[in-house]
């Protein structure tokens, strides 16, 4: 009934703003009482709430062109071993980020809908909740703070890797930080997240850093994921998260009076403790990975530029097949590293056939301009070959990426 009047008052309104009769104040009235009937539904304003919120959302337009070969033969595109893939896929993708904020809490969303182009090929319905999470301040001292948030991330959100932190973090984060005058600022950031509800698993990530050490522009980070949880009948899925890379970052920050630009050299190395040899393996230990390079400029106004440069070497059990960030093998098959699938499903694989996330070497390089105050250009280079050349498949795999985007 309610929605009845709520419509014949429109109605109403409308025709009143439509017809004038020469009566005074009938569309003021109107106009009254539909706020009125509003106030009942009891809509509360940001203004009302207080707090500060934002929308704001990309608009991409992005060209991969790849080129990939396993064993000698190409994979992608027509006459690829790997059907349904492109040599040059053109993607279409819009990303929505709303964010609230006041004194002590907040809560941010965001939306990805990424959809292949084209009017055959295309796809049209690729939605993502890629972030959404709220949180709060526990703690709010002179020199320190605690706060706590819980939700859904990336975990390279939040956790600083060239090569690996490429899940979703659905879970709980504690984060803890302090400046100190003269060591630098301190931070640990960290807790639990969800990796499978039917199998009550759950895995474990954290973080430590110092930022600024002696106030020079040098910092150091330490992190983790314990993925190693749980083990149940199926050993290829046990082998699959038989994880805990351990990562060691150094950095320094600094700005060169002739460039007047910052400059950040980085450089890290990682180890998993669990690696163990295999089949895959070939009964070898593959459990180190490292990564260095550097970076210029940062994108604030327009003509901003940036520039980052750097080199990845991971061995084959370094990290999991499902969490893999860096430059890859291109694996357009999707190969997982112990089965024909990642996190263990699918067909058991042998020796040979191990794919995931690791077993290469290459150079990454990222090049962003701002056009205009909304206008991004956006290009990158990608490259790698096999480690370890005596554990197939042999590989090579190249990319280039070019994308306009455009931020409001």
């Amino acid at each position: 009934m309610k929605t009845l009047k709520f419509f014949l008052l429109l109605l109403t309104t409308a025709t009143a703003f439509a017809i004038d009769d020469g009566s005074p104040g009938v569309e003021q009235r109107d106009i009254e009482a539909l706020r009125d009937w509003i106030n009942t539904k009891r809509q509360v304003t940001v203004k009302e709430r207080g707090g500060n919120l934002s929308l704001s959302g990309e608009v991409r337009a992005e060209l991969q062109s790849t080129n990939e070969k396993k064993n000698g033969i190409k994979q992608r595109g027509s006459g690829g071993e790997v059907k349904h893939t492109a040599m040059r896929a053109w993607d279409i993708e819009v990303n929505l980020m709303l964010d609230y904020r006041n004194d002590r809490t907040w809560a941010t969303i965001k939306l990805e809908f990424d959809n292949d182009a084209g009017t055959e090929g295309g796809t049209f319905g690729r939605v993502s909740l890629e972030r959404a999470f709220l949180g709060g301040r526990i703690v709010n001292a002179d020199t320190y703070t605690m706060d706590l948030e819980i939700g859904r991330r990336f975990l390279s959100y939040t956790f600083d890797s060239k090569i690996m932190y490429g899940s979703f973090m659905d879970g709980i984060l504690y984060k803890y930080d302090q400046a100190f005058d003269v060591m630098g600022d301190f931070y640990f950031h960290g807790g639990p997240f969800l990796v499978d509800e039917s199998l009550d698993q759950y895995a474990y990530v954290g973080e430590l850093g110092l930022l600024n050490i002696g106030r020079t522009g040098l910092y150091s980070k330490i992190s983790g994921v314990y993925w190693d949880t749980k083990h149940i009948h199926s050993e290829k899925r046990n082998d699959a998260f038989r994880f805990l890379p351990i990562q060691w970052i150094w950095g320094y920050k600094f700005v060169p009076k002739p460039l007047d630009k910052i400059v950040t050299a980085y450089a890290a190395g990682l180890y998993n403790p669990r690696a163990h040899g295999t089949v895959v393996s070939n009964g070898r230990r593959q459990a180190w990975a490292w990564y260095a390079g550097f970076s210029i400029g940062e994108l604030r106004k327009q003509w901003d530029w940036s520039f980052d440069l750097n080199y990845q070497w991971v061995q084959l059990q370094a990290i999991p097949d499902f969490d893999g960030s860096g430059i890859g093998r291109g694996n357009s098959a999707k190969r997982g590293l112990y089965s024909r699938l990642t996190k263990g499903r699918g067909k058991a694989n042998s020796a040979g056939e191990g794919v995931g996330a690791g077993n290469y070497k290459g150079i990454a390089a990222e090049f962003l301009y701002l056009l205009t105050d909304n206008i991004t250009i956006y290009q990158a280079w990608r490259q790698s070959v096999n480690e370890t050349s005596s554990i197939k498949p042999t590989f090579s795999y190249k990319q280039y990426e070019f994308e306009i985007i455009y931020g409001f």
